[in-house]
């Protein structure tokens, strides 16, 4: 069963990963469930199991990109409104060194 998450809880649970990452007395997700609040160890680790599942399948671009519309009929040729070319600047970085 699906629970609602808020957004401090994500961010406390965010924190939480980090902070108890190398836990390994066999308390992490208890430590993480009381740092989060509000959630059960169960709970704690499904939003985990879900959070993998997203990076898993974002990183083998398993996720389609977001279709934005634009609010002109102006696009450059990748699909962008209002996106500036470094050209357009009159910036050259052929041939430029970092110093």
């Amino acid at each position: 069963m699906a629970t609602n998450w808020t957004t401090k809880q994500n961010k406390k649970f965010e924190e939480a990963i980090v902070m108890y990452d190398k836990d390994n007395n066999g308390e992490k997700w208890h430590n993480i469930a009381r740092y989060v609040g509000g959630k059960s160890v169960e709970e704690v680790r499904r939003h985990y199991d879900l959070l993998i599942k997203d990076i898993t399948q974002i990183e083998n671009d398993q996720v389609p990109l977001p279709n934005y519309r634009t609010t002109s009929d102006q696009t450059n040729a990748r699909g962008y409104a209002n996106e500036q070319s470094i050209d357009s600047y009159g910036i050259s970085l052929i041939g430029r060194s970092n110093s």
